[in-house]
């Protein structure tokens, strides 16, 4: 039996087959989980907010369109999950460079790939530290590698809007990577 795609699962969701809905959740779990923790850093967080991503598309399964993929709408979705959580807990993401510093300050070892660690941590940091469209935009496009078009969908914005969104996105998080950088080095 062939497997029926994203669209085709969702259609029978929408038609009332909640059991395909747990399909969906199985194929999209774990993408979903990446981008919210990627976004936040906080596993128990990011599994909340999967969950909170899945209650609605059952809520709102009947907007539901299937003119495009599947993937963006239920991206659709957890964009809003996230910017909903952050607009109800404002302030939570925006640690302090001396609170960061403690954490990092536990590695004492010289080693390459405490140096490669230390260098992800500092990665992390500053993607942290930007706003939360800009982190949105990066994962989206670098991490889930989702195309321009697709992420156009996802953010109501044409093609060129999204390019421009990256290309400054990086260009923010490599300006902030060097001030985290120099703090540190």
């Amino acid at each position: 039996m062939e497997a029926l795609s994203d669209n085709a699962l969702m259609f029978k969701v929408k038609e009332g087959d909640l059991d395909k809905l747990g399909l969906l959740f199985e194929r999209y779990k774990k993408q979903l989980f990446k981008f919210f923790y990627r976004l936040n850093d906080e596993a128990k967080l990011s599994e909340d907010l999967v969950q909170e991503v899945f209650i609605r598309v059952l809520k709102y399964r009947h907007t539901f369109k299937g003119t495009g993929p599947f993937k963006v709408w239920l991206f659709h979705i957890a964009r809003n999950v996230n910017y909903g959580y952050h607009r109800r807990n404002k302030g939570t993401l925006n640690d302090s460079l001396e609170e960061k510093h403690e954490e990092l300050s536990l590695y004492d070892e010289e080693t390459s790939s405490q140096q490669m660690n230390d260098h992800l941590a500092l990665l992390k940091m500053a993607i942290l530290r930007l706003d939360i469209e800009k982190r949105e935009v990066i994962m989206l496009s670098k991490l889930d590698e989702m195309k321009y078009k697709d992420i156009g969908k996802v953010l109501d914005c044409s093609e060129g809007a999204v390019k421009t969104k990256v290309f400054r996105a990086l260009k923010d998080l490599k300006m902030e990577f060097e001030k985290i950088r120099k703090y540190y080095g």
